[in-house]
């Protein structure tokens, strides 16, 4: 187990595997939040496991991640957690009983005084522990599950709209933007060559990607953020076979020297689906209309 930040002596536990941190995710945090302030137990620890179960389980199930590890950590913090404590989810972990994670993670090692958990969580060797279990030893708070538009608000249904496309609806899930984040790597230099530099993106791996199309949304590193025009796909209007590309161009720049610098691409809107042209020029016409439109989008949404 590896925790970021400090546990106590006495902590309210709030579990999850929480990938996106989304609004359901953040009133599990909310209401530990609360327990923490109503019982007075100095810390509140966000318990949860890396890689995503699925993985381990049923790894041709495995869904691609709404965020890294590092991000789910930064963003349960921001929430409210005190210290986040990391399992390795491997066979060993996934044959405890609910007896053993009761006793060897949450009381033992986490000195849990009372635990927070979604009303649907399921824990323990075949998923046989269920809330009332963790009732019987700990108190227990069953947070329900949270709803948007009829629906439940879950990781799936966001991981499902992010690959058609729809980030604004994802965003609504999320309660923040949904971004992508890694170092800024060489491409083609394609697009230095035709007047649109563009960063590369080395996204993590198995992380979820949105649709192929074109973005109005942002760039940053540390320090800095800019409007950008982000593109994912193929590049199909030129010759030649290669793998899905996520790069930005940042509005009215040509003057960065990004690479190697670890950014955060930020998706505001989708503007239109990636089209193969016939050449260049008709692709030089509408990568300026493209940009007229982030521009436009990012000068009124910050």
């Amino acid at each position: 187990m590896k925790i970021y930040g400090e546990i106590g002596t006495s902590n309210v536990v709030a579990i999850g595997i929480f990938d996106g941190v989304h609004l359901g995710h953040q009133q599990i945090i909310a209401t530990a939040v609360k327990a923490k302030a109503d019982s007075n137990s100095p810390k509140l620890v966000a318990l949860t496991f890396d890689p995503h179960p699925t993985a381990i389980l049923a790894p041709e199930k495995e869904p691609p991640r709404l965020t890294t590890l590092e991000d789910r950590v930064q963003l349960l913090q921001a929430a409210g957690a005190d210290a986040v404590a990391v399992i390795t989810f491997d066979r060993e972990f996934a044959n405890l009983t609910p007896a053993e994670f009761i006793e060897n993670i949450l009381v033992d090692k986490l000195a849990a005084s009372e635990v927070v958990v979604g009303e649907n969580f399921t824990f323990g060797n075949k998923a046989a522990g269920k809330s009332k279990d963790l009732a019987a030893v700990l108190p227990t708070h069953g947070v329900p599950l949270v709803e948007s538009g009829g629906e439940v608000i879950s990781s799936t249904r966001i991981r499902n709209l992010l690959i058609a496309g729809d980030v604004a609806q994802a965003q609504l899930l999320l309660g923040r933007r949904f971004t992508l984040s890694g170092e800024v790597i060489h491409g083609e230099a394609r697009g230095r060559k035709i007047g649109y530099p563009t960063a590369n993106l080395k996204a993590a791996r198995n992380i979820c990607i949105p649709a192929d199309g074109v973005y109005a949304g942002w760039l940053s590193i540390p320090g800095d953020r800019w409007p950008a025009a982000i593109s994912i796909g193929t590049n199909p209007t030129f010759p030649g076979e290669r793998g899905r590309q996520v790069e930005a161009f940042v509005l009215d720049r040509d003057d960065l020297e990004l690479y190697g610098e670890i950014s955060t691409y930020e998706f505001g809107s989708r503007l239109r689906e990636t089209i193969a042209f016939d050449g260049l020029d008709p692709l030089l016409i509408q990568m300026a209309q493209d940009c007229d439109q982030a521009r436009k989008y990012t000068s009124v949404t910050k």
